[in-house]
């Protein structure tokens, strides 16, 4: 391989913003696109070498030869594009994305990587080019590297490239609307900015929520002491508990507390249950401790995947005021329902 960039990159980053930045002063302009839920990477293709560069300098590929091969037949011959990776799945007759199915794609298994390939193909959204033939465009503005990015990168049906748009109010609206579509939020990047590996040069402005849930049970730490992960449930039209999720990444001295505040709430002589595997424990061990759902806590989480939290949500604070029957799907906000299709450049 020999580009005018080479592999490792580290991908540009962002910072947390409050809300979607205004337009300053002309020569300082903000462009906005869709943050991408999935796995960010840097592909590099020269010729028929093609490397997938992951957020931490492995090379992906492996594990999406449907990737490798697209890039082959949908990109130029010589380029270095930034982007992400995701899985696209149909939800209601509408398409979206899925971070479960595009998670089950990391495995060791070259025989379940082939399989997953067909059965859950992934593709590739480009937001920035860093390269295109012998030009190495990161010292390059954004404006002009956009601009390259829409004639390097053609719509699919594998690869695309992001919308974007340089209207504050389009942005704010994205930012509610494109949740149903499976995004994570809106980035903002200056149009006179270069290419800056490693730096957090952008904005980012993610979903974050809060939800009353009822705490059904634990699973113990990978190291046999204290609290792994607390289990979530919210109670269905039906009047059923149904787990939403889990609640984790706890000190050491906190797991303990934890264990020691809701072992009264063990259900019976309190040993654990074979449970099936879930995204947020992929080990061998799946078992977990039922509690008496007696107990509401606060948590914070960025969106719904069906019927569950997409990611893991982390612990706010216990709630004695709630009674756990009021812990209901009807507090959470349900998001606009959007097409994959729309966030995309074809879309707009």
């Amino acid at each position: 391989m020999d580009l005018p960039v080479m592999p490792p990159v580290a991908p540009m980053l962002a910072k947390a913003a409050a809300a979607v930045p205004a337009q300053p002063e002309p020569g300082d302009e903000w462009s906005y696109e869709p943050k991408w839920d999935g796995f960010r990477a840097i592909v590099f293709r020269d010729g028929d070498d093609v490397v997938i560069g992951s957020r931490g300098g492995k090379d992906l590929a492996r594990y999406f030869p449907e990737l490798v091969a697209a890039v082959r037949d949908e990109l130029p011959a010589r380029c270095v594009v930034d982007g992400e990776i995701v899985v696209p799945w149909e939800v209601d007759g509408r398409t979206r994305l899925s971070w479960d199915r595009l998670s089950e794609r990391i495995h060791p298994a070259a025989s379940r990587v082939e399989m997953l390939a067909e059965a859950t193909p992934a593709q590739f959204v480009g937001f920035d080019l860093l390269a295109a033939g012998d030009d190495d465009l990161m010292s390059a503005p954004f404006a002009d590297r956009r601009a390259r990015l829409l004639d390097t990168v053609g719509d699919g049906p594998v690869c695309h490239v992001t919308t974007a748009t340089r209207d504050a109010a389009t942005a704010q609206r994205w930012f509610a609307a494109f949740e149903g579509a499976g995004l994570d939020g809106v980035v903002a990047k200056k149009l006179a900015g270069t290419y800056v590996p490693n730096k957090r040069e952008m904005l980012k402005l993610k979903h974050s929520r809060t939800a009353d849930v009822v705490l059904m049970g634990y699973r113990m730490h990978k190291s046999g002491r204290g609290v792994g992960s607390l289990l979530l449930g919210l109670y269905t039209d039906a009047g059923e508990l149904a787990m939403v999720g889990g609640a984790s990444a706890f000190s050491d001295k906190r797991r303990l507390e934890l264990e020691e505040e809701i072992a009264p709430l063990r259900e019976g002589d309190g040993a654990p249950r074979e449970g099936q595997p879930t995204r947020w424990r992929s080990g061998a061990d799946h078992s977990w401790i039922p509690l008496r759902p007696e107990r509401v806590l606060e948590v914070a989480y960025d969106q719904m995947e069906g019927w569950r939290f997409r990611h893991v949500a982390r612990f706010v604070r216990w709630r004695p005021d709630r009674d756990p029957r009021e812990c209901t799907y009807e507090q959470l906000e349900v998001p606009v329902r959007y097409d994959l299709a729309d966030v995309l450049a074809g879309g707009h």
